[in-house]
């Protein structure tokens, strides 16, 4: 793994965590999406039922947090949402597929059928018109035996250590995880994370989070003593800084952060400005020695969609043609 410099925050230009392109697709028909909300506590149906203003509050979010990565030297591949079929949840594609450093680009098997429609075969044409892809896998035929595992919010990756973690849920399930990981030499660590009100947490992406040197995770939802103990010492055995979230900080989403690097090697890690206004002082001090903290605004994503900072980001790992 690669370690930080005398400053703690210049990183290798070629940090295997850390991407420095990312993806992210312009909504076109954000809304709250009520299939979804059978198993994401942390949305939240909007008081007004206008459906063109939520659209047009996420553009706004949307267009910021872009330009906050470029400002700071992150390239961003900005996909526009196609408006047919309607896709509420289009604005985070980090479920539906990813990329590995590997050459490889997955498309997952998904709970919500709806949200199945965001897996736009236009989308993987550009990616492989600008990127070398060896091979594309789609994993959607286990939707038919409801079996799914929902990209990088199912599992969280640490690519130097060849672990890939999860948090099993209804829609990260056990057999399905470990074929991935098999299949692509990534040894499997999970376990059962829950919320304050005793609910299965939906992704782990909501309460853990991998940077390069340190790891975010909400060790209080994991309810098992013995399991709890073990996430710890294989993060702490990797590398890993731990930063410990409280329930309360997961329901701001203080555990859905990103690590990426700009062109340079400098490390920034996202979030929300709801996510980092709740951490703690010694919290954020800790954070800013692995990484500089990019809070960004997107109360209406957050709140409509029940994802934030990280959601929004698929990581392009792939080397450019």
């Amino acid at each position: 793994m690669t370690q930080p410099n005398s400053d703690n925050k210049q990183l290798s230009s070629h940090d295997p965590q850390l991407a420095s392109t990312v993806l992210m697709v312009r909504p076109a028909s954000f809304g709250f999406n009520p299939e979804t909300a059978l198993s994401n506590a942390y949305q939240k149906a909007p008081d007004f039922t206008d459906g063109a203003y939520a659209n047009q509050k996420a553009l706004q979010e949307f267009d910021g947090y872009v330009a906050a990565l470029r400002a700071r030297g992150i390239e961003v591949i900005v996909i526009q949402d196609s408006k047919e079929p309607v896709k509420p949840d289009a604005v985070f594609p980090n479920n539906w597929f990813c990329t590995l450093p590997y050459g490889q680009v997955i498309v997952f098997p998904m709970l919500a059928e709806n949200r199945r429609e965001e897996k736009r075969d236009e989308i993987l044409e550009q990616i492989k018109e600008q990127y070398q892809v060896l091979d594309v896998e789609d994993w959607s035929e286990y939707e038919a035996e409801n079996f799914f595992l929902e990209g990088t919010g199912s599992m969280i990756f640490d690519h130097p250590n060849k672990t890939v973690y999860a948090c099993l849920s209804d829609r990260t399930h056990k057999p399905l995880l470990e074929t991935f990981a098999r299949a692509h030499g990534y040894r499997p660590v999970y376990f059962v994370a829950t919320d304050g009100n005793g609910k299965a947490i939906y992704h782990t992406n909501v309460m853990m989070h991998i940077g390069a040197t340190y790891a975010v995770i909400c060790l209080e939802s994991i309810k098992n003593q013995a399991e709890r103990i073990r996430i710890a010492q294989e993060l702490t055995s990797g590398g890993h800084e731990i930063i410990d979230i409280t329930l309360e900080q997961v329901q701001a989403f203080a555990g859905n952060m990103l690590q990426v690097q700009n062109s340079e090697g400098t490390p920034y890690t996202l979030m929300s400005e709801t996510a980092y206004d709740c951490l703690t002082a010694e919290q954020k001090r800790i954070l800013g020695i692995h990484s500089s903290p990019l809070p960004v605004a997107i109360p209406t994503i957050e709140s409509i969609g029940g994802g934030s900072a990280r959601c929004m980001i698929a990581e392009i790992f792939l080397a450019k043609k």
